[in-house]
């Protein structure tokens, strides 16, 4: 007759042993979605910050024109506006530009402003969402009444009303403002608008942390405000300020070249996707191949930081079958 050692038990499951991160970290890796997605996302951050690198490469620099290769209307030469071994996008009708290095520039420009003002926004949300959620009382309801007054504010409405002046306080009105200038203008106007979202889960997910044992023993031994608020409840809030902090990124990113597109964003000679599309506009049926480029790259650009920011958001949510 066998009999079992009472000393003997289950292994513990291979779940159970994995830290949080690592975790997630699994179940990203078993999404295709998230794979692909992060791929391509960290290719175009690459060209991004290549950009130059690209440009000495291939020769061209995005102010370069190539008048001789456009006819006497101003449109290229060839099919597809002027795609050759030369220039792989075409070229830009009547001004000439090189398309394929203007995208390159573009991307630059887009993902700069975008993580940026992505940075800008969770710096200034996870702030104040954890300062009014850990001290409540009329702290909370003052930060919380803030929140409501700048949700409520016409965001493009109030972009097309202040970019202008801040301009003409700095800058004469017929001097020609610097790109880095529109640059920390379109920043500080994200930044403003943007910190909400964050501020408001942070604000969330501070209440449920700031009676848990941890911080009561952290208030019991005497620690000051700042060591409770950075300390304790700070690192039990990464994965949300990081899923807050991804998301938003293809928001700026199609939000610079929306008021690009309206012409309150980025301008000349600064590439840009909102105005190159703005101008392809006047080209969709003598050269639909100058919108097709543009639109097709910000398309998938936005798209890849979606999918890896929905990816991200699942992978670190514990409850995920995925």
């Amino acid at each position: 007759m066998s009999s079992t050692p009472l000393d003997a038990a289950p292994a513990p499951a291979a779940m159970s042993t994995r830290s949080p991160g690592r975790a997630a970290w699994l179940r990203l890796r078993r999404d295709r979605a998230a794979l692909a997605s992060g791929i391509v996302s960290a290719l175009l951050v690459v060209v991004a910050l290549a950009a130059p690198l690209i440009g000495a490469a291939y020769g061209i620099h995005p102010q370069d024109t190539f008048q001789e290769d456009l006819d006497r209307f101003g449109l290229p030469y060839g099919v597809a506006g002027g795609v050759t071994g030369t220039h792989w996008f075409g070229l830009e009708p009547g001004q000439g530009r090189d398309l394929f290095i203007q995208m390159v520039y573009g991307m630059r420009t887009s993902l700069g402003i975008a993580f940026a003002a992505a940075l800008m926004t969770t710096v200034v949300g996870v702030l104040l969402g954890i300062v009014a959620g850990y001290l409540g009382g009329w702290v909370d309801a003052v930060l919380n009444w803030v929140t409501d007054v700048t949700l409520a504010l016409p965001f493009l409405i109030f972009t097309l009303a202040v970019i202008r002046p801040i301009e003409l306080h700095f800058y004469g009105p017929r001097e020609a403002v610097p790109g880095w200038f529109r640059v920390i203008v379109l920043i500080t106007v994200f930044t403003a608008f943007g910190w909400t979202t964050t501020a408001r889960l942070v604000r969330g997910q501070v209440l449920s942390l700031r009676e848990r044992e941890f911080v009561e023993a952290a208030r019991a031994s005497g620690a000051r405000l700042g060591r409770v608020l950075f300390r304790e409840l700070l690192p039990n809030l990464g994965a949300p300020i990081l899923v807050a902090f991804s998301l938003s990124i293809p928001a700026y990113i199609t939000g610079e070249a929306a008021l690009s597109f309206l012409g309150i964003g980025m301008l000349e000679p600064t590439p840009d996707f909102g105005r190159t599309i703005f101008r392809s506009l006047n080209y969709l049926q003598t050269d639909p191949a100058y919108v097709l480029f543009p639109g097709v790259t910000i398309f998938v650009l936005v798209l890849a930081f979606n999918l890896f920011g929905d990816a991200l958001r699942d992978a670190l949510d514990p409850k995920s079958l995925r």
